[in-house]
């Protein structure tokens, strides 16, 4: 199976929509601390993995909708 793409909608701390090309073969996610590398892999199993929301790192599934942060509402959904 190859994804060509992740696209995010208020996905954890992806607030807003946004598309993630991902190029055939190998792929390496780096970033600072808390900029939302485990997450982009949170959203994969969100789409093919189990539906447990502690196999995505949240204690609830409504946790996995961006809640804004200190500067931006909460969103109303994810997608």
């Amino acid at each position: 199976m190859y994804l060509k793409q992740i696209e995010l909608e208020n996905f954890k701390s992806f607030g807003g929509k946004m598309t993630i090309p991902l190029m055939e073969g190998y792929l390496a996610v780096t970033g600072p601390n808390g900029s939302g590398k485990s997450n982009i892999t949170d959203a994969i199993l969100f789409v093919l993995g189990p539906k447990s929301s502690k196999a995505m790192r949240a204690g609830k599934l409504t946790d996995l909708i961006f809640d804004g942060g200190k500067t931006k509402n909460r969103a109303d959904y994810t997608k």
